[in-house]
């Protein structure tokens, strides 16, 4: 990956890969090796330069993750780089201080904190600035530096960052891995968008449709960023409470998607925001896209899709998106005063008390 003529000292970009890379080194054990392997296979695409449709070698790849993991054996003792931009170090978490010199370079520089307090560093180009519900949206387009996690969608301070090239691999990744569960969703919301679907989907009808879904979907995406933005049921300091005191457990996996799943059927959510705007492709993406946690604690979506399209009937989509609010609200206040009560509770029956009030109804 060659820097762009961009007037940004190469240093500095390698300061900002090799902060990715001490990132990926302390915290790769977070994920599942299914995951893992995922990941890096994304990792090695975009290392390359190749689109998603691009299928490399198996042996290289390997050959490739196992040069990636001596590496990082060389960076589990190492600190994070400070930043030098215009001869002055900063911390590599001074975001706004640090975008701040990047001014006028084109580029868009994040840090903070992820799954299982995972820190996510990347650079990128930016592709679009636009602006809704008072908050300033940025769209990045070719990355830089990143490393394993690469939300494509984020807040920060207000500010509302998609990251259109993460955004992109995860559409083809997820369209190729059609359960089938979702396959009536997801092909829904493929023809609508112009793909040809028979018994399998079109490859090359989806490569050339792919840039065009991808940016038609962005809104909805900006609109989880807003939810969240919004919602007030689960803040972030009793999420950051709970993760502190419970790191990569169950808990931590179910308060996430709590959060999650309050955002998107925010009113302003992006649930909130697909059926006010009656975007039938959009609502098959997010049927079609719900699995694993986010399912389990919005069951009543995908039977309402079901019947939405036999009927389309909206009004029952969004009876829908409010029964699910209302449950994860409730787990929602249980999750605050279980934060709450971990100043003055031994952390064991603070989790004893979240086990049997979410953990257990869940089937978990």
């Amino acid at each position: 990956m060659l820097s762009p003529n961009s007037g940004i000292d190469s240093a500095f970009i390698q300061a900002v890969r090799r902060n990715c890379d001490i990132s990926d080194a302390r915290d790769n054990g977070i994920y599942s090796l299914c995951s893992l392997i995922l990941k890096l296979r994304g990792f090695y695409k975009w290392e390359q330069g190749l689109e998603p449709w691009d299928e490399p070698e198996t042996a290289v790849v390997l050959d490739w993750i196992e040069q990636k993991e001596n590496y990082w054996e060389t960076l589990t003792e190492a600190e994070y780089q400070p930043l030098v931009s215009t001869g002055r170090s900063l911390n590599p978490f001074a975001v706004t201080k640090i975008n701040n010199r990047l001014t006028g370079s084109g580029l868009i520089y994040g840090a903070g904190y992820g799954r299982s307090l995972k820190a996510i560093f990347f650079l990128a180009e930016l592709r679009e600035e636009r602006s809704e519900s008072d908050c300033r949206i940025l769209i990045l387009g070719r990355e830089i530096a990143r490393e394993l996690a690469s939300p494509f969608a984020m807040h920060q301070d207000n500010v509302i960052i998609i990251r259109r090239e993460p955004l992109r691999f995860f559409f083809w990744d997820q369209i190729q891995e059609i359960r089938s569960a979702s396959r009536i969703a997801l092909r829904q919301a493929l023809v609508l968008s112009g793909v040809k679907v028979e018994a399998t989907v079109d490859r090359q009808s989806l490569r050339d449709k792919l840039d065009g879904i991808v940016d038609r979907e962005i809104p909805t995406f900006i609109h989880h960023e807003i939810g969240e933005l919004r919602e007030t049921g689960l803040v972030s300091e009793h999420l950051q409470q709970l993760i502190a005191a419970f790191p990569a457990s169950p808990i931590e996996l179910v308060a996430r998607g709590v959060k999650d799943a309050l955002a998107d059927t925010h009113p302003e959510g992006m649930l909130g925001y697909i059926l006010g705007a009656r975007a039938e492709s959009s609502l098959g993406f997010y049927a079609g896209f719900l699995d694993g946690m986010r399912q389990l604690l919005l069951p009543e979506i995908n039977p309402a899709f079901e019947r939405f399209l036999g009927q389309r009937d909206w009004q029952e989509m969004e009876r829908a998106r409010v029964s699910s609010r209302a449950a994860n609200l409730q787990r929602a206040e249980i999750f605050r005063e279980a934060a709450e009560s971990l100043r003055t509770q031994p952390p064991d029956q603070v989790k004893s008390r979240i086990e049997r009030e979410i953990l257990v109804p869940l089937g978990l």
